[in-house]
């Protein structure tokens, strides 16, 4: 297992009530006590240093043999979590192939000080759970880095982890609590869920049923709640496919989701979260706007939590293919934002340029942006993905062009003498040209919020 460094550690089991539990950690010796309870737990909160090990911690009754865990490093700990595409193993799945993993399963050292819970397995047995009410267990084990682990893994959550391991330098622990299909909503407490009344609670009084993957707060009962004792550095989240259809909604649900687990693992705002872009597909065509639609919920929500950070993905998609054969690319997205807002790290782009203001002049909407500091590049590629409207909301593919000394876009069409509005990548599966130096995508936007 992997323990968050430098920081309070609860450590809970079970025993015969009215003995007295010690565990000791090797990497200082320090005993913690706890007095087992009438319902046979006990918990002690132990101090962890800075990053190191394998450690091993003992645990005794003081009757017979003392239970001791090995294998324990000390590092950073995150929790990851979303429906199949962070569920989507190393090894893809069935019919499913991934590209340039199996490179990386093959050279997999079980030296390598990475280490990944996930729950729901056993002895190689896998159990689809949820519950009505927050549990505080979960079956579930931590593996190594072996090339049959590896393959069986998360593949955005590993590659994520093995380059902050290489960067840092330090141990990486992974949890990894996932389910294909589903959509955010099960994945929220029913406090979280409180002040989106149109979602009803009928569910968890009458009980779990056949099928309650997408029933409010099922998922987050049964794999959430059992690992918010246990201190991560922060979040890693992939989700938002299931969601097309509410997209309206889905910017404030995330915020609440998120506000509510920083205050369940007590971290508060300082709990860095990052999340991915839902990438191309055609869902229902290419022209269709329900993924459009979400991704722009995505950005919003960049506005209502704080802390947070976006791995675009419109380079890294398939049309074809709802699980993208690159995991690569949000990975390391991903892991630069982390590298940057939460360990400290400079010299490199992290964030994706985003639409932050517009001006109309002379027949031409300028569109200015952030997280391009040295500027913008169509890399590649002519500009494109550009459509503009006037009032009568009527939308033409547009000219774009690169202004040279401000580094603003100026959108335009003959179609279009006075424009009010422009969009850009606002389909399903967009035509998108424009990047920072960094080689990070623009971020879809619009400018009007007409339906």
């Amino acid at each position: 297992m992997v323990l968050q460094q430098q920081t309070d550690v609860r450590l809970r089991g079970k025993a015969t009530p009215g003995c007295k539990v010690e565990v000791t950690g090797s990497w200082d010796g320090a005993k913690a006590v706890s007095e087992v309870a009438n319902d046979s737990l006990w918990c002690v909160t132990v101090s962890t240093p800075k990053a190191g090990g394998p450690y091993e911690i003992v645990i005794s009754d003081g009757d017979g043999v003392p239970a001791v865990i090995g294998d324990v490093l000390i590092g950073e700990v995150w929790f990851c979590a979303g429906q199949s595409n962070m569920e989507m193993p190393m090894r893809g799945f069935d019919r499913q192939p991934l590209r340039g993993t199996n490179d990386i399963i093959a050279r997999s050292r079980e030296s390598t000080k990475i280490r990944v819970f996930t729950p729901d397995s056993k002895k190689g047995q896998w159990v689809r759970s949820s519950a009505k009410t927050p549990q505080r267990d979960v079956a579930g084990e931590w593996w190594s880095n072996t090339p049959d682990n590896v393959a069986n893994t998360s593949a955005v959550a590993y590659l994520f982890g093995k380059y902050l391991n290489e960067v840092l330098d330090v141990p990486v622990g992974l949890i990894v609590s996932t389910l294909g299909g589903s959509r955010i909503e099960p994945w929220m407490s029913r406090e979280a869920m409180d002040k989106f009344a149109r979602y009803g609670y009928e569910h968890l009084d009458e009980g779990v049923k056949d099928n309650p993957w997408n029933d409010p707060c099922l998922l987050f009962n049964a794999k959430v709640a059992p690992f918010t004792d246990f201190p991560v550095k922060g979040f890693l989240w992939y989700q938002g496919e299931s969601n097309r259809h509410n997209a309206d909604d889905y910017d404030s649900l995330m915020a609440s989701m998120v506000c509510d687990w920083r205050a369940r693992w007590g971290g508060g705002e300082e709990m860095p979260f990052y999340f991915v872009e839902i990438a191309p597909f055609r869902y229902e065509g290419n022209d269709g706007t329900s993924a459009a639609r979400l991704r722009e919920a995505q950005a919003n929500a960049l506005k209502k939590i704080p802390n947070s950070g976006i791995a675009s993905t419109l380079d890294a998609g398939n049309y074809n293919f709802i699980h993208p054969v690159d995991k690569f690319t949000p990975a390391e997205r991903l892991a630069w934002m982390a590298l940057t807002d939460t360990y400290g790290l400079t010299g490199f782009g992290s964030h994706s340029p985003q639409y932050e203001s517009m001006e109309i002049k002379d027949g031409k909407i300028y569109i200015n942006v952030k997280n391009a500091p040295n500027g913008l590049c169509p890399m590649w590629t002519s500009l494109s993905g550009f459509e503009i409207a006037g009032d009568d909301r009527r939308f033409y593919p547009a000219f774009a062009e690169i202004e040279e000394r401000s580094c603003r876009l100026a959108v335009s069409s003959d179609m279009v003498k006075e424009p009010v509005a422009v969009r850009y990548c606002y389909r399903n599966v967009p035509e998108m040209s424009v990047y920072n130096v960094a080689g990070l995508p623009l971020l879809p936007f619009r400018t009007d919020d007409w339906d």
